[in-house]
């Protein structure tokens, strides 16, 4: 191991570094290329690797950092997801994630492609997806309709649905017109 400058420690590699070094590996191998083809694709792409830096990556001796994510991501062919977690998606099985430990893999990959939070607070969880789309989401990309069937909710849940929708609507953080096609039943009886 090299020893690090007086002051300096390694950055140590968690959990979901060792889920990117499995994943480059899986990846890199499963499109049949060696770690100097990785490396000239890289190149090209105005982030050069070495082939030494992919190998150090895929036994987990080398930190990726998110540029570098990215630049794999493409060069790979697959969405950054597919580099960060577990190809795995079982509510039967858990995904360390860092920062918030152990999580079911189909709500760690529900997460990572941004249909819902991490953890869903006790109580109005509809409002906490909201929310979290409003932050996590660019406006024509937040569906709420998958938080709900027609007829399931209430006619009070209805009317707060919509009252979120024009909140939303109000600060800019959503289209309203996009909300009424996506949740027309919100908006039934206008």
């Amino acid at each position: 191991m090299t020893e690090q400058p007086k002051g300096r420690r390694a950055i140590e590699i968690g959990a979901t570094g060792m889920t990117v070094a499995r994943n480059l590996s899986r990846l890199r191998k499963t499109r049949q290329l060696t770690t100097r083809q990785l490396s000239a694709d890289l190149e090209r792409q105005g982030r050069p690797i070495p082939a030494s830096g992919i190998t150090r990556m895929e036994k987990g001796e080398r930190q990726v950092t998110v540029d570098d994510l990215l630049a794999l991501a493409v060069a790979l062919n697959v969405s950054p997801s597919a580099l960060l977690l577990p190809l795995d998606d079982s509510p039967e099985h858990t995904v360390e994630i860092a920062g918030a430990g152990s999580v079911p893999a189909d709500v760690a990959w529900d997460w990572a492609d941004g249909k819902r939070p991490l953890r869903l607070p006790s109580g109005d969880t509809r409002t906490a997806v909201l929310e979290y789309a409003l932050h996590s989401r660019p406006a024509g990309r937040r569906e709420p309709q998958y938080l709900h069937h027609r007829g399931e909710r209430s006619a009070q849940e209805l009317a707060e649905a919509r009252q979120r929708y024009e909140f939303l609507a109000s600060i800019g953080g959503a289209d309203l017109e996009g909300n009424r096609k996506r949740d027309p039943e919100a908006f039934e009886g206008d």
